[in-house]
């Protein structure tokens, strides 16, 4: 069997920055263990698998994988996924429907930008954290700790967040995917950056599914609906951002790098 693999670097206009995932189109799926091997190998954060889809209304069926588990949303694989789609297997028009775990899932070209409708995870206020979680953080001073799908930790600063330095094999026994966030600074609305130890992850470069709980979170704090996030992981991401209440929106753009063929 012949496989083709794209390697696209997403939310970002630099080769060697944001976040790199492999795509991988299908005709039809493969089993899931197969799909997680190959996931394994590629070692990046996210390999992203689809095939075209018999649902009304929706042009491909997703799934994604980390070097360890299925997960139910990924941004970043998403946006490497329509940029190649748009621009390496021919589709025409403008706006592409995905149907996922998290529901349905579009993207929206414009020019060198895609636009990703998601679902909009609001965190509320959550008391029953683990008491070994600031330590695992390495973080003294915290102003509020919020649950969705991840935890999400609010600091201070943006300073706070580019000094953290968790210790990724307590955060793992732990078994939380964990967010850390403040506002940013100029003309940045709010920067993060994302841990997922127990997924196989210890530091997401840029991650779009973290973006769908930190946009309601934020434009509710900051009483605004259109937002510019930064993942100020070491390659970095940057995000134009959009609260509609149920969903949200994110732009950003992709680098094509590599094609490629597995065969086995």
């Amino acid at each position: 069997m012949k496989l083709l693999i794209y390697h696209v670097d997403a939310f970002t206009n630099k080769l060697f920055c944001g976040n790199p995932a492999a795509v991988i189109p299908l005709e039809k799926w493969l089993s899931d263990e197969l799909m997680q091997k190959i996931a394994m190998e590629n070692n990046l954060s996210e390999t992203v698998f689809f095939v075209p889809s018999v649902k009304e209304g929706i042009n491909y069926d997703i799934r994604w994988f980390t070097p360890a588990i299925e997960i139910n949303l990924c941004g970043h694989a998403t946006l490497a996924a329509a940029f190649i789609i748009f621009n390496k297997l021919g589709f025409k028009n403008f706006q592409l429907h995905f149907h996922s775990k998290s529901g349905k899932l579009s993207v929206e070209k414009r020019a060198d930008v895609y636009v990703m409708d998601f679902p909009s995870w609001k965190p509320e206020r959550f008391n029953d954290y683990p008491e070994e979680l600031f330590s695992a953080m390495h973080l003294s001073e915290v102003l509020g700790v919020y649950k969705n799908r991840d935890l999400l930790i609010e600091l201070q600063n943006e300073e706070a967040v580019k000094k953290c330095n968790p210790d990724f094999s307590l955060l793992k026994q732990l078994g939380y995917k964990v967010i850390i966030t403040a506002p940013g600074m100029n003309g940045i609305d709010f920067v993060s950056r994302f841990f997922a130890p127990s997924a196989g992850i210890d530091e997401d470069p840029v991650t779009g599914s973290a973006h769908s709980q930190l946009i309601p979170f934020w434009a509710e704090k900051l009483n605004k609906k259109k937002l510019s996030a930064k993942q100020i992981s070491q390659r970095g991401g940057d995000l134009e951002c959009k609260w509609w209440g149920d969903r949200v929106t994110m732009a950003g753009q992709c680098v094509f790098y590599m094609k490629g063929e597995i065969e086995f």
